[in-house]
């Protein structure tokens, strides 16, 4: 039997198994889908709760499955915490609404405006909808409060705690944002080049344009580099992004062409506040 197809059997066999249990007795943990949310709700849900994810660090979001370990774990969870149309989401949060009715599932992406992807694969559903929802400080402010009214549901009677918590957070996530904007004002650039179109959401914060060497999710053609190349040097790009899990050929051929600085960058990196004005610092003046 093929192997793939195998190991989706066995997790659904699992998530079977434990549709059909009810002894299953809930912890306090919260699962989310990838780390950088587990940045934010370990220090809203602090002490109260432990907070582990999905869509293990270093793998895509985009095809990850989850392992058997992790749906015993997610079936003695309180509650899920989502993150938008992640292709994670897309192919298991309802398998996993389904099997686990004793998991309360929440949605951190409610009330948040999405923009149109750049790339129709890794990272966008089939209406286009790009989902980096998090390179934005004012998304995440967002995306906090909704973890934060999630956490009183579950556990109203700390609310308190969750609540103090959250204006600390909050004090941070604004701080980030004005560091961000700060180093942002000292540099001439006003685009940059990335290799997959994570950085939209923070590219419309803060009056930027991301050019992707992505090309409706694929590698670009020799043609469609050589025009990626040619408006780098038109419109005077220093930088080109590759994040840490593609492959680096053409991002280096650009950066080469071009002699702009290449930087690897992990957007989906649990250290959000250092990820994120790292990214602000490799833009640079001249």
């Amino acid at each position: 039997m093929y192997i793939p197809a195998l190991r989706f059997f066995f997790v659904g066999f699992i998530l079977f198994l434990f549709s059909c249990s009810n002894k299953i007795q809930q912890e306090n943990r919260i699962v989310v889908t990838i780390e950088v949310q587990r940045y934010f709700a370990e220090r809203l849900a602090h002490p109260f709760f432990e907070v582990e994810t999905m869509v293990a660090p270093g793998t895509s979001p985009e095809s990850y499955d989850p392992t058997p370990q992790q749906m015993v774990r997610l079936a003695k969870s309180s509650a899920y915490f989502g993150i938008g149309p992640l292709g994670f989401e897309r192919a298991w949060l309802d398998k996993l609404k389904q099997n686990n009715p004793k998991v309360r599932f929440f949605d951190n992406s409610k009330g948040i405006s999405f923009i149109a992807s750049e790339s129709h694969h890794h990272g966008a559903d089939e209406s286009g909808i790009d989902p980096h929802i998090w390179t934005s400080p004012r998304n995440v402010l967002i995306i906090v409060q909704n973890m934060y009214e999630a956490l009183t549901a579950i556990d109203p009677q700390n609310e308190s705690v969750y609540r103090e918590n959250l204006k600390d957070l909050r004090n941070e996530i604004i701080q980030t944002g004005e560091m961000v904007q700060a180093l942002l004002n000292r540099s001439s650039q006003k685009a940059f080049v990335v290799y997959h179109p994570a950085l939209a959401y923070f590219a419309q914060d803060y009056g930027l344009k991301q050019y992707p060497i992505e090309v409706d999710g694929k590698e670009p053609s020799p043609e469609q580099l050589k025009e990626l190349v040619d408006l780098v040097k038109r419109e005077k790009v220093k930088t080109v992004f590759i994040q840490q899990e593609f492959d680096r050929k053409n991002a280096e051929i650009i950066a080469r062409e071009t002699n702009c600085k290449l930087v690897v960058i992990n957007p989906l990196s649990y250290n959000w506040k250092e990820e994120i004005i790292r990214i602000a610092e490799k833009l640079p003046d001249e």
